[in-house]
C-alpha cells in the first residue's frame, strides 16, 4: 500500500463496508458538483479485480445506489473465487502445451476431409 493510498480515503472516503476476504469499500464524502460521488476498493492482499464479489461489483460501477445483501445460503451456490488465469490453478484442457502436449486420439466419429 502506498502513502496515497492510505491518505485519500482518510481525507476524502467514507468506509461504506467490507466484503468476506477484509476487502475495505469506499465513497467521496463530497461528490463534485453534476458527477456521481466516486466509488472505490482497497484490496486486502493481491490486487485483483477478480476478488470483488457480484453485491459489490455492482454498487462499484454505480448500478445499485447500495451494496446488494448476500444471497441467503442454498447447498447448490458455490463461494466466490477469484480467476485463476494466468496462475498454476488455470484450467488446462487435455493436449495443452503445459500438460505435455499429447491428448487422446480421436475416437471413431471423426473423419478427416481429404481434398
Amino acid at each position: 500500500m502506498t502513502i496515497g493510498t492510505i491518505l485519500f480515503p482518510w481525507a476524502r472516503g467514507k468506509l461504506v463496508g467490507t466484503d468476506a476476504e477484509g476487502n475495505r469499500y469506499y465513497s467521496e464524502r463530497k461528490a463534485r458538483p453534476g458527477y456521481p460521488a466516486r466509488r472505490w476498493v482497497i484490496y486486502k492482499g493481491a490486487v485483483d479485480s477478480t476478488r470483488v464479489p457480484p453485491e459489490w461489483h455492482a454498487w462499484l460501477h454505480h448500478t445499485v445506489d447500495e451494496p446488494l445483501q448476500p444471497s441467503p445460503a442454498k447447498t447448490w451456490i458455490k463461494p466466490h473465487q477469484p480467476n485463476p488465469t494466468g496462475t498454476a490453478a488455470a484450467y488446462l484442457p487435455p493436449g495443452h502445451d503445459l500438460r505435455g502436449g499429447r491428448r487422446a486420439p480421436a475416437t471413431g466419429d471423426y473423419e478427416a476431409w481429404r481434398p
